[in-house]
């Protein structure tokens, strides 16, 4: 049988790759890193997770549009509030996630958010997470206390970790979405 691959999951691939690019540049400056590699690590945490939120909405557009057959003023209407909606769909947390997925497709992808050692509950929470420090990554410059440099708010560990984690997520969203059909 052959998989047939979303186009958003396609998107997803090339996408990912820019955190991927950021964290193999970090890892090419050696251990420790320097002072000023933070910013890529940061910015890789961000690149992650708009890949993600990008998939999101060009999958929930995806695939409602494959479960529309005519062109009623009804399903007009639908894509117009969709459309609508996306533009105020930023930190794509697992709720807003899965209350986009249910009220447009009736489909609750969060609960088949499960792979390797993960189930949903903790994917949720990871997901919120990572939603959560992406936000701190950007709103949240890192400041010297006494002249002396913070902890990194991203460590390459972290970054490498998360965007393992965001791939996993899409995998399973697209399982959930492949098994709802």
């Amino acid at each position: 049988m052959v998989e047939i691959v979303s186009k958003a999951k396609s998107t997803f691939d090339i996408s990912i790759k820019d955190a991927e690019e950021l964290l193999a540049y970090c890892n090419s400056l050696g251990d420790p890193l320097p002072q000023k590699a933070e910013v890529f690590k940061r910015a890789g945490l961000v690149m992650a997770l708009t890949a993600w939120e990008t998939y999101v909405e060009d999958r929930i557009v995806e695939a409602v549009r494959q479960r529309s057959s005519v062109d009623t003023h009804a399903e007009r209407f639908m894509f117009a509030k969709l459309e609508d909606e996306l533009k105020r769909f930023h930190n794509p947390t697992s709720e807003k996630t899965r209350k986009l997925f249910l009220d447009y497709l009736e489909i609750d992808v969060s609960a088949g958010w499960r792979w390797s050692g993960v189930d949903p509950v903790m994917a949720r929470e990871k997901l919120d997470a990572l939603v959560k420090k992406s936000g701190d990554a950007v709103h949240r410059s890192k400041v010297l206390v006494a002249g002396s440099p913070q902890p990194h708010l991203v460590t390459k560990d972290h970054l490498k970790k998360s965007i393992r984690f965001i791939r996993e997520l899409v995998d399973a969203t697209e399982k959930a979405l492949d098994k709802a059909k």
